[in-house]
């Protein structure tokens, strides 16, 4: 059964080579493109009756905002979206866009093809094991790092890090002051918008939320 379609992805040569084993199959492409900031318009300009769109970062924010163009332009245009393994979050994204499917990069032109026919008839084109997957990471899902160090470090300047490292160490205000080579009234206002920053009352709260983060092991003073 012959689809009418337009393959998008973010590697013209695999949009291009996706095209050409489907016109071989005997579908109708009216294009193939990589998915630059005339994509989506491409799409909607064109209609095909269905749209295959690639992608190789399904969970990145934003990356499904062309689909949501193309559905609110062509929502007769259906959008099976072609991508890696993703995360729940990443097939959520795909849905909650306008999508009416999901296949893995790596599944066979067979598969595909069964994709575009479902979803041109209106159904949900996502293979069974792929939803197993999903729901397994949902119900079970991996236990990712406390990064609170980090989310510090993005808080403070090369400057206050250099601060906070000496009253960890236990270093006073004149100290501080003598090491880094700055007057010690420049030194208290260093010390006072690091506790600000942080959120802490004290030098010796600092020093405590420093050390139980492991804030400084990710620092040097180079």
């Amino acid at each position: 059964m012959s689809v009418r379609l337009m393959v998008v992805d973010e590697h013209r040569l695999l949009a291009e080579a996706l095209a050409s084993a489907l016109k071989l199959r005997g579908h109708r492409v009216v294009a193939s493109a990589a998915p630059a900031a005339g994509a989506a318009e491409l799409v909607v300009a064109r209609a095909p009756e269905v749209c295959l769109w690639g992608t190789a970062s399904p969970a990145e924010p934003g990356v499904f905002d062309p689909v949501e163009r193309i559905k609110r332009n062509r929502p007769q245009v259906a959008v099976v979206v072609l991508g890696p393994v993703p995360s729940p979050k990443g097939i959520a994204a795909a849905f909650a866009a306008g999508a009416s499917g999901y296949v893995r990069h790596d599944e066979r032109i067979e598969g595909v093809e069964r994709a575009m026919v479902k979803a041109r008839a209106g159904e949900a084109a996502v293979a069974p094991q792929l939803l197993r997957e999903a729901f397994g990471q949902l119900l079970n899902p991996v236990a990712e790092p406390d990064d609170e160090a980090g989310r510090l470090l993005r808080l403070l300047t090369p400057r206050e890090v250099e601060v906070l490292t000496r009253v960890a160490e236990g270093e006073d205000t004149r100290l501080i002051a003598v090491g880094m080579g700055i007057a010690p009234s420049t030194a208290r206002t260093h010390v006072q918008r690091v506790l600000v920053k942080l959120g802490v009352g004290s030098r010796l709260e600092a020093a405590a939320l420093a050390a139980r983060t492991g804030l400084l092991d990710r620092t040097s003073r180079g």
